[in-house]
Order: C-alpha cells, then structure tokens, then sequence
C-alpha cells in the first residue's frame, strides 16, 4: 500500500433517500464505487439541496463502513461552489474535479495508486483506460450513461403512476445497444475462434462447466453460459487464460475473410468486458427494475438488460459492495430476446446522430455554397485588428510564463506566444480589477498562466477535460507562485460559476460554440480563437448553422460543407485553396457572430496578426451591449 499523499475531499448532492438509494443517482453511483473498490482514501461530505435535511436522516444505511459528513452548499471551497458535484478537491487547495465520470476515473485511478495489486480496479477503466472519458457533450455513450439513463430513471420514480407506464426511451436505447454486434480491440482473433467453435457445432464452457447442447431454432437462450463471449470476459475478471482449445485455430479458419466471420455479442455494457459503464449503470438499472417490478410491470421488452442485470452480479465484488450500500440485488428470469426490428421501432435515439451521419460524406467543393451566401449579400468579414502591433515582452517574463515550457519547438513557441499577444491584448483592454476571467478549454494553461501572471488583481479560472495537461498547468503556475488562479477538470456543461470574460484559444469544433453559450448565459465578454471546423456537426444541444440569416438560406448540409473546408488552411496547400479555406472560416464564424448578436451582444471577427501565427487565425471578440 502507497501512502497518499493529501487529504482528499469527495462532495456528493444529496436530496432525498429512496428505497435503498440515495438521490440524486450520481451520488448513490459514486457511493457504490467507492465500496466495490473498498477505498477509503477520501473524506466525504453529503451536500443538501435542501433545507430540511437531519443529521440522521442523512448517513442511516449509507455505505457499511463509510464515513460520511454533512456540509451546507455555501461552506464548500469557493472552487466547488463554481462546478456541478460530485466533485473532488484536495484540503485547501485551488484543483477541482467535478462530474461524474471525472470523479469516477479519479477514484479509480487513486485506489490503483493506493494498493497496486488492485489492477481489476484499474482494468474498470477499460481499453486504454479511456471508459467515459469522452465529454457527454459531444460523445453519446457518455451522455447516456452519466446523464441520459441516471435523469430518466429519476424522473421515471417521481413521476405519477398515470405517467410512468411506457419504458422511458433512453432504457430502450440501452436495451437496444446491448443488442448491437460488439467491436474491440483484436476482436478478429476471438471471432475466428467463435467460428472455430460453431463449426465444431459446441460451445465452449465458462469457468470449466459442461459443454452444452447447441440450441435448437426457436429455443430461448441469450448469451448462455457456455458462449465464447461470456468464457473470454470471465476469464479476464478472475485472471484466467482462455482454454488452450479455444487458441488453436485450423487452417479453414485462419484462410477465412474477417468480413466472414461472425460478429460478437455483448457480454456487459461497453462490450465484452466489465468497465466502470457497468457501476454506473447498476445502481440506476437496479432502481428502475425495482420500481417496475412493484408495478407489476412486464419486462419482455427489456431481455438484454435483465440478461446484463444477472451477469453484472456474478461479477467478483458486485454483491459485496451491493451489499454494503443496502441494494437488494433481484433475481430476474430468463426472457426472450425481442427481434432487433421491434427494439428499432420502439427506441427512439434522444438526439439526430442518425441523421448527422447521412451528411457525413460530402461530394463537390464549397464555391456553389459560396456563391448562394453572396447571391444573398453574405461574404467573410473581418474587423481591423485593434492592436495589431501589440506584444508582450517575453524576455523579461519568468521562463514558467512562456509556452515554451511546455516543451515545443522554438518556431512553435513563437507561433504560441504571437498567438497569445492577440488574446491577452483583447483581454486587458476588456478586463477590470476584480474581474474573473475563465480561460475554457485551457489545456496546458498557455493562455490562463499569462493572464493571472498580467492581471494579478483579477481571478482567472481554467477548465479543461484532460487531467494531465491541467496537473502540467499547475505546476507552472506553482513555480510562479501564483495566487489568483483555480483548476477544474470538467465538461463545459459542469461549470456554473459566474465570471465577466471568457476566453478560449482553439477550442475545438462544437467546443468553440460551447464557450460562447457560456459566455452569453453569463453575460460575459468573449474572446475566442476557434478551430478544427472540420470536426462541427450537430449534436443534441447545437444545431447549424446557427444564425437567422445562414438559416434561410444554407441547409444543414450546405454549412457542413464550409466547415469541412474552413479546415483546409495549411501552410503547404496551395495559396488559392488556402485563400478558399481562409473565406469559409469566415463565413462559419461569422455565422456564429450573428448567432451571438441575436443576445443584444456586439461580436467582431478579426484574422490575428500575424496570420503566420496559426493556419487557425481567426479570433472573436464579442461584448454584451
């Protein structure tokens, strides 16, 4: 066992308690973590949201031998009151990790540290440990498993008995991905041995059983226990190698086409292994069984979740941490799998990924899109740079400051700090003492480490998804000593404070439309530098384009187009295809300037100076007016 180094503090919402949960679900997610890892490497604290919540009332049957401590939403860390919980901070420190799959990954990866012999903890974090680490913003099996399935579950228990009877959709949708073939890594070896075992006309054994009878048509068996999906999972979680028979494949099978082979089944919620997906889903799945059940609700329609439901509680370590935290696992019957046509027509997918993906293949150059904006009075615009002449002396600033040391190239690091001389120079002729400037999207803190170092009588606030460019982050700025800055690792959608500037520097794709919903539902002041145009597409918040005017004129997939083409930019393209991708990054960020402007805002676009800095060299500068 490693000694930790700090306190951490773990703080959970906590609004009512149910049955054998605790409400909100993340609370009781993050609750059953933290026992099926048996960490206790955390001091926690319950947060009320409301007014009339006892000491009692709050820590009976909580988690066995967890320890749990109440605190009010206004003694938090001021750092915590800015973020959605759960979330984690060190005593007394300015880090932050909030949302439930940033807290989830972290506890995982402390209980690891901790206590290295627990790599079946780390393994929960699935193929190069990157189980929801995608934003929910943007990936949609993030979005289902932290926030899609937890809501619906919630509003499907409080809900009226009159109008809770349909399955809410986004079960169905679970339902119906446990169904879709599963894809992995290396997943061409383990089909070829599927095949080898149909050809032999068996199935193979999990955990040494019996061999059993092929089913005949018409019998009901989903994933039975002798499945080669069910013996390569278990294998996995007791630490077991796959039978030697299974490994060996005949000449036939090796000569046939892996387009040939037959398509693997779910074993569990991401696929063939069990991943921290499946103990965030459990404890909302187990809920809503429970409720369904005491309605005398018929499952028929749900045969792949109660299938994954019993197999998640063979799991080693499931029923003990159930245990603990006072969930009644239940024991369903086997049911049979509906047809995947029934399960298409009764689960509606919650945004239009669908029909994102028939625009996703473009044909034709954007000069016919081009040519209907300007038939309609629509070209790129660009305001004169304010400043453009402006710089920081960057000798005489400590090296900590400079980007480059966050390991680049010289001529990188040139191109960086010409990029950063535009934005710092728009934010200090926005900015005022007291203000709070959030840098999103930060990265490595290029942008927030020079602001708080200029303005040190403002408070600058960076939030970024990846945990390791913020930890780069903030060792530069604990090598400058710097007192006015906070580190939130978190989603956009996770940060609610109040601030008067935002400022991003290539924030990528939607992301760049991310921040200036922020910006404007603050009322704050903007300054933003966008990129990566290609990667835009609609998702269940952003629909494009995204002004009146482009609407009326430009379909979904005439913008889409730009976009694509805005990203053809780069120095070693021809000068008239750079010229054509430099009109169309205008033409997408003037879009979203009219989109801002629709909120009583002033927006200019301006091209950085010099345009060498970055073949992404547009910047916003928008002001509420």
């Amino acid at each position: 066992m490693k000694d930790h180094a700090a306190e951490e503090h773990l703080y959970l919402a906590f609004s009512h308690q149910y049955r054998d949960s605790i409400f909100p679900l993340h609370t009781s997610i993050s609750l059953f973590l933290l026992s099926y890892c048996d960490c206790k490497l955390f001091k926690v604290f319950l947060v009320p949201t409301g007014e009339d919540v006892g000491d009692q009332c709050v820590t009976k049957n909580l988690a066995g031998d967890l320890e749990v401590h109440l605190i009010s939403r206004c003694q938090l860390p001021v750092v915590v009151q800015s973020c959605s919980l759960p979330a984690v901070v060190v005593k007394d420190d300015k880090f932050c990790r909030a949302g439930l799959s940033v807290v989830l990954r972290h506890i995982i990866q402390k209980t690891f540290e901790a206590d290295p012999s627990k790599k079946d903890v780390l393994e929960l974090l699935g193929f190069k440990k990157t189980c929801l680490k995608a934003c929910a913003e943007v990936s949609q099996w993030t979005r289902l498993c932290e926030i899609s399935i937890p809501l619906a579950v919630e509003r499907f228990l409080t809900a009226s008995p009159e109008h809770c009877q349909a399955i809410p959709p986004d079960i169905l949708l679970f339902e119906r991905k446990l169904g879709e073939p599963v894809r992995i890594h290396n997943d061409d070896k383990i089909r070829r041995q599927k095949l080898q075992q149909q050809k032999a006309g068996s199935k193979a054994a999990v955990l040494g059983e019996e061999a059993t009878e092929e089913l005949k048509p018409g019998e009901v068996c989903e994933h039975p226990p002798s499945s080669l999906e069910l013996s390569v999972a278990f294998s996995k979680l007791l630490a077991q190698d796959a039978p030697d028979a299974i490994n060996r494949e005949a000449p036939h099978i090796r000569r046939t086409k892996t387009s040939d082979l037959p398509l693997l089944d779910h074993v569990f919620a991401e696929g063939l292994y069990f991943t921290v997906a499946d103990l965030v889903l459990l404890p909302c799945i187990h809920q809503f069984l429970v409720s369904s059940r005491k309605q005398g609700k018929n499952l028929v329609d749900l045969p792949l979740i109660s299938s994954w439901y019993r197999r998640v509680q063979e799991v080693p370590g499931v029923k003990k941490a159930a245990g603990k935290c006072n969930m009644e696992l239940l024991q369903l019957p086997e049911l049979m799998p509906a047809p995947m046509e029934q399960l298409q027509d009764s689960a509606s997918v919650p945004d239009e990924l669908e029909e994102d993906n028939e625009d996703s293949h473009f044909i034709g150059g954007p000069r016919p899109t081009m040519t209907k904006l300007m038939e309609n009075g629509i070209e790129a615009k660009f305001s004169p740079h304010p400043c453009p002449s402006w710089t920081l002396d960057w000798t005489s600033l400590p090296p900590a400051v400079s980007p480059g040391e966050g390991k680049m190239s010289r001529d990188r690091a040139l191109r960086k700090q010409q990029q950063l001389n535009n934005l710092v120079a728009a934010v200090i002729k926005l900015a005022k003492p007291g203000d709070v400037i959030v840098d999103f999207c930060s990265g490595g803190g290029h942008v927030g480490i020079v602001l708080a170092y200029m303005m040190p009588s403002c408070q600058v606030v960076l939030i970024e998804n990846k945990e390791l460019s913020l930890i780069r982050a903030k060792d530069r700025s604990d090598e400058l000593g710097l007192n006015n800055i906070w580190f939130i690792q978190a989603n956009l959608d996770y940060f609610h404070g109040t601030f008067n500037i935002g400022v991003a520097l290539h924030a990528c794709g939607v992301a760049t439309d991310m921040v200036i919903e922020h910006c404007l539902r603050a009322r704050a002041a903007f300054v933003i530098s966008p990129c990566c145009y290609g990667f835009i597409q609609n998702t269940v918040k952003f629909k494009y384009p995204r002004s009146h005017q482009f609407k009326e004129i430009l379909s979904y997939k005439e913008h889409m187009i730009l976009c694509r083409f805005a990203d053809q930019t780069a120095v070693q393209l021809p000068p008239e295809r750079r010229l054509i991708g430099k009109q169309c990054m205008g033409l997408v960020d003037l879009d979203r300037a009219w989109a801002a402007e629709e909120h009583n805002y002033s927006v200019q676009v301006i091209s950085m100076e010099p345009e060498s800095c970055s073949p992404k060299n547009n910047m916003f500068v928008g002001i509420p007016t």
